[in-house]
């Protein structure tokens, strides 16, 4: 009995660790385009170093993922659940704290009341949260038609499905990456040069955002390739690690009760054993 029990703990850990546990943030899935007809392209599945059991974040990928979010997604879209100092944990971008310092005086925050009851503007400090493009919704709808997505936890909300039977062997290939090989897709998927807001990954491909990207737009210091894919890329593995910053450290410890439990499972086998053996049933 006990060893069933046993047996039984060690499937649900399994499981939870091919699943791949509980995502950081709760993802919210408002708009997602989580079903997806069958005239839409399946984005194609992508190299990541995160990916796996024993993925790791590419901090000079991360840095680099920022800045595309910095200099074209933020004028759209904000990132509510991210503090400047964020930048600076560990398994992040791995910035400095002047560096965090330096940045978030370069943005505005509303702050107050004062002492006259009035709200006032004052320079970001590393523990703010990123200030948002617009004030409100309304303000959003008003300048696009409709509100751009937060991009906090755009990474882990998005989705497509993979059809018979890659979504089988995904379960046991731990593959967790759809959100970012999305993104990636859907930003190589402005192919229709005459219209810039025809999208081949989108549902129905019309799509709000017209063509954010464009080869040499984004200069790099670090030789990377300044084309569309590579900025693709690197703003979807920046937005991943902003919807599970604690991804590293959460594999860690699926790894280490893995472990434990394989071990307290071949104890309690002989334990089961010693006990029971020299009994008549």
């Amino acid at each position: 009995m006990v060893l069933r029990k046993t047996s039984g703990l060690i499937g649900l850990a399994l499981g939870a660790l091919i699943l791949g546990g509980l995502p950081a943030r709760a993802a919210d899935t408002a708009g997602a385009p989580t079903a997806v007809g069958h005239e839409v392209a399946i984005p194609q599945r992508q190299s990541w170093s995160f990916a796996g059991p024993f993925g790791t974040f590419d901090q000079a990928q991360l840095q680099r993922g920022f800045k595309v979010y910095r200099e074209v997604c933020s004028n759209c879209h904000s990132l509510n659940l991210l503090s400047f100092r964020d930048l600076a944990e560990r398994n992040g971008p791995d910035f400095s704290e002047a560096q965090v310092k330096a940045l978030a005086a370069t943005y505005k925050v509303k702050d107050g009341p004062n002492d006259k009851g009035d709200m006032y503007e004052r320079p970001g400090r590393p523990s703010d949260r990123f200030p948002a493009p617009f004030p409100n919704k309304e303000a959003a709808v008003a300048a696009f038609g409709v509100e751009p997505p937060d991009m906090s936890d755009l990474a882990k909300a998005r989705a497509y499905p993979r059809p018979f039977p890659l979504f089988i062997f995904d379960a046991f290939t731990q593959y967790q990456e759809q959100g970012p090989d999305y993104i990636v897709a859907l930003l190589n998927g402005y192919t229709d040069h005459k219209n810039l807001n025809w999208n081949e990954y989108f549902p129905g491909h019309k799509i709000a955002m017209p063509k954010p990207l464009a080869d040499g737009q984004i200069a790099y210091t670090d030789g990377s390739p300044q084309t569309v894919q590579q900025y693709s890329k690197d703003v979807a593995a920046f937005l991943y690690w902003a919807a599970e910053p604690k991804l590293e450290d959460r594999k860690k410890l699926g790894f280490r009760v893995m472990l434990f439990l394989i071990v307290f499972a071949v104890l309690m086998y002989f334990t089961k054993k010693k006990i029971w053996d020299g009994i008549a049933h």
